[in-house]
């Protein structure tokens, strides 16, 4: 067997070399966390094969970059070749400690440069990476290498539940805005605590991480209010610990904050919840007479399962939104009490498909034996949007072994329902004046755009105007702090005028 092909004669690199880039950013990373693999393809253009004398990183064997030249790590590399009218890749990535630096702000930039050759055929593409300064909270080991955990109980066999994690310490139960915190694992409240998170501040869970409210312990989150939605300087942001762009809009990067059943006096006020498996998780209450939780001017976007999920729970709400989840938006199960004012709760998840409602109300949970009940005390709606990309956006179910009341006042509802399958049903009666009152049904909401979580209305909207004004009395700014006077709106913003484009 022969081949037609001669070897290439190779040619030395003169400066012709050509980049898919002139600069490759590193998206900020937190100080230890190493970097996603970035990628720079290197072309010959030419007819001749290239040889590339020497490449590598300026900085030399101290840079804080790590390459990958078509295969071989390092960070130097000799006689580099390009096969004519090719290319080749080259894999960059970092991990840069922060404390290793000179520097009085809580983020630097870092730079450095690949180099191609030397003298006057030298080029270059530059490398630049923020690395920001954050405080690091995780389990400890124990001399033999375990982690910390955190005991949940038993299973139904019997088994004790355990997830890593790691009770906060008195000192670290107050979370600031001057640096971020990062969070391995689940961080706990314990008994009688009370985590106080400031306005500002920005808390970042790495993958199965979270925080858990155990009993007699309390969350109080104290964000303030913005008018700008762009700006969230005083708000608090709960997402995970990956800051590059490609991740900032993927659900399940971390686990949930879990209220557990016993803990008190919970508050989330304005604060942005992103990215997460569940984002609010909510048990039974003490028991005391006091809502579990109560959440107000807040926004939970882009949960892989549920955005807020309440079992036996009491919960108040208002300026509440919540969009994008895997299954509902808001689930309230096994009884409870619950009240919600001004609320937006809708569902128009894009990828995959979902069977569950934006919004799902029982007083069971089905187990191996029939069906768990609880009573549902009360599920209040007054002047709230629920809504999706589903035809039928409210889901109703129930036994008879306990009280289901539920109240839609001045709500505009989505319940497409062609075949008239379930309207006119004792649970879906829209007649019926005890249960629904002034509500809109099947009218398209008309937000800004539902797809990016922007969920305002414009002055075309249905919900514009049609808000019961004395419960608007009771929460008198929207969730940016715009008053809502004269004829108020349902949902959580006030109208705007849209600009359209000419």
């Amino acid at each position: 067997m022969s081949s037609c092909r001669d070897d290439f004669e190779s040619t030395a690199s003169t400066g012709n070399l050509e980049f898919s880039r002139d600069t490759v950013y590193l998206d900020t990373v937190f100080t230890n966390v190493g970097s996603s693999t970035y990628t720079l393809k290197v072309y010959n253009r030419g007819n001749s094969l290239i040889n590339i004398p020497t490449l590598g990183l300026a900085r030399g064997e101290e840079s804080r970059y790590r390459l990958n030249v078509d295969g071989r790590p390092g960070k130097f590399f000799n006689d580099v070749e390009i096969l004519p009218r090719d290319s080749i890749f080259i894999f960059i990535e970092t991990t840069l400690d922060y404390n290793t630096f000179t520097n009085d702000s809580t983020s630097l930039l870092y730079t450095d440069a690949i180099t191609f050759d030397n003298g006057a055929n030298e080029q270059h593409v530059e490398l630049v990476t923020l690395v920001q300064d954050a405080v690091f909270l995780f389990p400890k080991r124990d001399a033999n290498g375990v982690k910390e955990t955190l005991s949940l109980g038993e299973s139904s066999k019997g088994e004790e539940l355990l997830v890593e994690g790691f009770l906060l310490e008195d000192d670290e139960l107050t979370f600031t805005n001057e640096k971020p915190y990062v969070i391995y694992g689940y961080a706990a409240v314990g008994t009688e605590k009370t985590l106080t998170i400031e306005a500002g501040a920005r808390v970042h869970f790495h993958e199965d991480s979270g925080i858990i409210v155990g009993n007699n312990g309390s969350l109080k989150v104290n964000g303030s209010q913005s008018q700008d939605t762009l700006k969230m300087e005083n708000q608090v942001i709960f997402e995970g610990d990956r800051l590059e762009p490609l991740y900032t809009d993927v659900p399940g990067q971390w686990g949930t904050i879990w209220l557990t059943a016993g803990s008190k006096n919970n508050e989330i006020h304005n604060a942005t919840i992103k990215n997460a498996t569940i984002g609010v998780l909510v048990d039974s209450n003490a028991g005391n007479g006091i809502p579990t939780l109560a959440i107000n001017n807040t926004q939970i976007y882009n949960s892989s399962n549920i955005g807020l999920l309440a079992q036996t729970a009491t919960v108040t709400g208002e300026n509440l939104v919540i969009n994008n989840a895997g299954i509902s938006a808001l689930s309230l199960a096994l009884g409870g009490s619950y009240t919600f004012k001004h609320a937006t709760i809708v569902n128009y998840l894009q990828q995959g498909f979902r069977q569950a409602a934006a919004l799902q109300i029982s007083n069971f949970v089905p187990t191996e034996a029939g069906a768990l009940a609880a009573d549902l005390k009360q599920a209040k709606f007054i002047n709230c949007v629920i809504s999706g990309n589903r035809s039928e956006e409210l889901q109703l179910q129930a036994v008879e072994q306990a009280a289901f009341n539920y109240t839609f006042t001045n709500c505009l509802l989505r319940f497409d329902d062609p075949f008239q399958d379930l309207t006119g049903t004792d649970l879906y009666d829209f007649g019926d004046t005890t249960k629904y009152m002034g509500v809109i049904i099947s009218s398209d909401p008309l937000f800004k755009n539902a797809l990016s979580n922007d969920l305002r209305i414009g002055e075309d909207s249905p919900a514009n105007g049609t808000a019961l004004p004395e419960a608007a009395a009771t929460v008198p700014f929207d969730i940016l702090g715009i008053p809502r006077t004269g004829n108020p709106d349902i949902g959580a913003y006030e109208s705007i005028i849209f600009k359209h484009k000419m």
